[in-house]
Order: structure tokens, then sequence, then C-alpha cells
């Protein structure tokens, strides 16, 4: 079996592969950041790096069975400017498109965020042009668009994330609520909700710190102030009024200390090994893990393939 990974990352499709005991020959990647290349490569040396998916062909690629990859997100994202195909980095998507013509693999997966739904038909489309067979049995029938399903990591995991999924692998459904909470993760502190809200390639920057502490975004943990009997938690139903922020990542609010979650906790969100990214700074961290994928959920679409 030989698999193509697009917009790479640090390779968490091939945590996914290895998690469920799918063997496969030679892993192709490709991607062109260099601190998500050594993370990867860290880990799985035997990866085979390949470089902008831009200056790939399929005609120099030996017969591959699985393509898979989350375009870049950041045009589609209701965060963001919306810019759509306007933007670049989304018409990336169309590069995915043309390996998929060229090396005409048996299975694929392509993850993005939610979208206008303009935008989601436009990739709708161009996949139910490229499987027509099979959009009566993955997608609509009357329009002859590849619909995506749409999976929520809060199922599997204790971070909220909803992604959308476009794939020909067989029998998908929503996986089984595994019931993982946010205490269940953090390593030091309490919390204040359930779920942790969607952690992203920014989470670490100090430009979006007062973002994540304000606005109606609870910051999720804090440390216990002194004087609080132990053991103790808070029962604040409402985010108190920012008062100040460190460049720590910390903020003070009415006398209680909160924090921002550790890499090592942001790990556990997405459900990738403890430490595997911990050969790149923490700030690199932060960028590659909110940019990856929830293994657990890519694992659930990939059983399919067994």
């Amino acid at each position: 079996m030989n698999v193509l990974s697009l917009f790479d990352g640090m390779s968490c499709g091939q945590i996914a592969l290895n998690r469920i005991g799918l063997k496969y020959d030679n892993y192709f990647a490709s991607e062109i950041d260099k601190y998500a290349i050594k993370v990867t490569q860290k880990n799985y040396p035997k990866t085979i790096q390949i470089g902008d998916i831009c200056d790939i062909s399929g005609k120099d690629l030996p017969e591959i069975d699985l393509i898979m990859g989350g375009s870049p997100c950041q045009g589609f994202s209701f965060a963001g400017k919306q810019l759509a195909f306007n933007d670049p980095r989304s018409k990336l998507f169309f590069e995915f498109v043309r390996l998929l013509k060229e090396v005409k693999p048996k299975y694929f997966l392509l993850e993005n965020v939610r979208m206008k739904k303009s935008s989601e038909q436009v990739i709708n489309r161009t996949l139910g042009e490229l499987y027509p067979e099979q959009v009566k049995q993955f997608g609509l029938f009357d329009n002859g668009e590849f619909e995506p399903i749409m999976i929520d990591s809060a199922l599997v995991s204790a971070q909220s994330r909803k992604r959308l999924y476009w794939t020909n692998i067989p029998g998908i459904k929503q996986p089984k609520d595994k019931g993982i909470l946010l205490r269940d993760i953090v390593i030091h502190g309490f919390v204040d909700m359930d779920k942790s809200y969607c952690v992203d390639a920014n989470y670490m920057k100090s430009g979006n710190l007062k973002w994540y502490f304000s606005k109606g975004r609870r910051q999720i943990v804090f440390e216990k102030p002194h004087g609080w009997n132990k053991g103790g938690i808070a029962e604040r139903k409402k985010f108190a009024t920012l008062r100040h922020c460190t460049k720590d990542n910390y903020a003070i609010l009415d006398g209680i200390t909160w924090r921002k979650l550790t890499p090592i906790e942001c790990e556990k969100l997405q459900t990738i090994p403890e430490n595997y990214s911990n050969h790149v700074s923490t700030t690199q961290r932060y960028k590659l893990l909110g940019n990856g994928w929830t293994i657990d959920v890519i694992s659930h679409i990939l059983k399919g393939l067994k």
C-alpha cells in the first residue's frame, strides 16, 4: 500500500494509520513547513518528503492507493476574511484535484473547515465530476454533488472542532461519543466548561491573547489562587472582566490567575501522542497542533479501509 499525503503538516495522517494498525509500504509527504517536516522525520524517519504540492507530478509517483490531505483553510474559515477561492491558499484545493486526476488513487480523503455553502458547493461539484458513479453512493444523486460528512471532534476528544470530510472510503458514519471532557485532559488546574473551544494555529501569539481571554471565549483553565482549599472548583458561569494580560499568556481576573492550555494538553485535545511535537519551539508546537487533525476522527474514517 502506497500513501500520498498532501499538506502533510506533522504527519497526523501517519499517526492515524499506525493507530489502527493499517500497514503501508511507502508514505509520501508533501509539505513545505520546515518545522512540520522536522517533527515528522523525528517520529517517522522513513517518511518520503517530496516537497511543494505545486511541483509534484503524478507520473513521477508509483501507484498510489490512498491520497489524503487537509487543504489550507484560512480563506474558508468563518474566523477569517472569508475570501474563499480568492485566497491563494484556498486555490491549492485545485492542486489536490489535479493530483487526484493524475494519480487516480483507489481512495481519497479531504478535510477542511465549515465554510459558506457557495464554497462548499464548488468542492462538492468538482469532486462529483471526478467520481460520478460514487456520488450515487456517497453524495446526492439528484444534483451530482459529492457531499462531505461533518464530524465534531467533541465526540472523540475534549475539544469542539467541527470539520468537513470528503471521502470515498465506504461505510463512514458518525463516531460514538467517548464522553471525554476537558477535565479529563487538563494536567494541573481546574476547568469551567465541558469541552475546549477549537484550538487554532494562532493560539500562542500574544497579539491574540485578549481575544482568547475575552469576547465570550472564557479561558478554560485556571491555576489555584492563594487561599483556596485543595480540590476547590470554581462555578463561574460568565467570564469575568479582563483586568490584565501578561506576555506569558496568563490573565489576572478578579484575583484569579487564568492560563492557556499547555502544548501537551493541546496534543491531548487533538488525540496526538504526548510530546509528539516536542522537537520544535513551543510557539511552533502550538501552530502545528492548531493546524493538525484530530487523530481519532481520522482513524475512525480510515478504519473503512480495513
